[in-house]
């Protein structure tokens, strides 16, 4: 849904960095809206959590549908209006070049994934690419792979962008993101007319080989890199010793006391009832049962909030009364167990890895970065590239989200009405693309010698069967104007600091 800004200028045809390019292309306010993503700090740990173990995290990570809309048929109407002049800003190496023609459909090196933990606490990916900024640090995406917007908005935790990825391996290193950009009126009102989001990221770490160091909790407690803590039981003697030498239980010396339930039956000598939560229809089909297993008769009904709602994932039965109260009930049966209390002691031992990890660079330096470009016509052809990895509606799942594709064809020349998702003016392409392809750039003027263009679009959450044979054939964006242009600006220009 778009909303009428008026220029402080004309906008520019920027050949050069971001200094000038983008100084009059609309006003940002009431348009931009940023939120940090993770402090310097924290890159190491963010870096550790995702490569640790070959590669396990980036690897468990499957394909992203927040809020995913499948379109069967679709409302036109007009064409796009520009709200400024026609603009872009050159690719990274390319700001006073030509590229010749080639037939080949060579592979940008700046695509690749974004990886984050969803408010579900899963691991999810989108593709993205590497964009022009003036300190070569700015990704573009989807906004909806950035931040979940509505009421309880807020941006998604662990971000990462991992260029080149291929099967758990960063080659070009992992850069976490700091600050995340996206349109005011995604972010707060779930205007899919603008899921588009430009994050700046940290320069690019690899972990390398290194060393395991043993510390004190004082020293662990201070230090801001690749660190870690485990457990070690000891003895009864031990545990006595350090505790009178340190005055009391302290990180060296801790008891823990747990309880082991071993099950019997309910005329058992000092049996103890215990509940177990069950779904609703393992209650239901206890009922007449005695003893262990048997129902308890008392069910727990419990108000919650509508974020509580769709985040639950245990066995309650949900329902939305029809005075739309949320509502999640529990039910239970009872055992019987013998139980044993077992006391055993511990130290933790704490540990910092020291060199495991390398500072690769500035991403623009390491991948190169696509140009940008925004109120442009419609009707022209753009290549697309990012990594499906769904199924379509038949069930069929024909890429893997391990490399890349692409697609290349027209843009709509008018715009596109999806109402389910808020969107009144999308663009839309074929392309026969699954999920996962969210995220992935549109790019205008697209050179396979230098595998650069203009990124003209981002492939949203929506993906359209238009012939409706279960098989998905259409993808939208969002139209690029200057309210895009002045998101991609309030990006472009910030660095993003030292790590550390």
């Amino acid at each position: 849904m778009k909303r009428i800004l008026l220029p402080a200028g004309g906008a520019i045809l920027a050949t050069g960095l971001l200094a000038a390019g983008l100084a009059g292309t609309a006003s940002a306010s009431g348009v931009v809206d940023t939120d940090p993503l993770a402090p310097s700090n924290k890159v190491a740990e963010t870096v550790d959590f995702w490569l640790k173990a070959n590669g396990a995290a980036l690897k468990a990570a499957t394909v992203y549908r927040y809020d995913y809309k499948e379109v069967n048929k679709l409302v036109q109407t007009g064409g796009y209006t520009a709200d400024t002049k026609p603009g872009s800003t050159a690719p990274i190496g390319e700001e006073k070049k030509t590229a010749a023609k080639v037939q080949n459909v060579n592979v940008p090196k700046s695509i690749g994934k974004v990886f984050f933990e969803g408010t579900d606490g899963k691991l999810y990916w989108c593709s993205a690419t590497s964009i022009q900024a003036k300190y070569r640090n700015l990704v573009s995406t989807a906004g909806h792979c950035v931040y979940q917007p509505g009421g309880n908005g807020h941006v998604l935790n662990k971000w990462v962008f991992v260029p080149g990825y291929f099967q758990g391996k960063a080659n070009w290193g992992i850069y976490v993101g700091k600050q995340a950009f996206t349109h005011y009126d995604f972010s707060n009102y779930e205007d899919y007319d603008r899921d588009y989001a430009f994050v700046t990221v940290y320069n690019g770490i690899r972990l390398t080989n290194g060393q395991k160091k043993v510390v004190s909790k004082a020293d662990w407690d201070k230090y801001e890199g690749i660190k870690d803590a485990f457990e070690v039981e000891i003895s009864k003697s031990e545990y006595d010793k350090c505790k009178d030498f340190n005055g009391g239980e302290t990180a060296d010396c801790y008891a823990k006391t747990s309880d082991y339930d071993d099950l019997v039956g309910p005329t058992y000598p000092g049996a103890i009832e215990v509940k177990k939560e069950v779904s609703k229809d393992e209650w239901t089909a206890a009922a007449g049962k005695t003893g262990n297993g048997s129902q308890v008769a008392e069910t727990v009904k419990e108000n919650v909030t509508e974020s509580e709602y769709l985040g639950y994932k245990g066995p309650g039965y949900r329902i939305k009364e029809a005075d739309g109260t949320y509502t999640i009930t529990h039910y239970y049966l009872k055992y019987f167990v013998k139980r044993t209390t077992t006391v055993k002691y511990y130290k933790t031992v704490f540990y910092v890895l020291d060199g495991f990890s390398k500072d690769v660079g500035r991403l623009g330096d390491n991948v190169g970065g696509q140009g940008f470009a925004w109120n442009q016509p419609t009707g022209k052809y753009v290549r697309t590239f990012g990594y499906p990895g769904g199924e379509h509606g038949d069930g069929d799942k024909p890429y893997s989200g391990v490399t890349p594709k692409w697609c290349y064809n027209k843009t709509s020349a008018k715009a596109n009405v999806i109402a389910a998702i808020k969107a009144e003016e999308l663009v839309s392409l074929k392309c026969a693309v699954t999920p996962g392809y969210n995220g992935s750039a549109w790019l205008l003027k697209y050179s396979n010698t230098k595998r650069l263009g203009y990124v003209n679009g981002v492939t949203t959450a929506a993906f359209g069967d238009l012939d409706g044979n279960n098989r998905y054939d259409t993808i939208f964006s969002a139209y690029f104007d200057g309210e895009t242009a002045a998101v991609y600006k309030a990006a472009a220009n910030l660095w993003s600091g030292k790590l550390g």
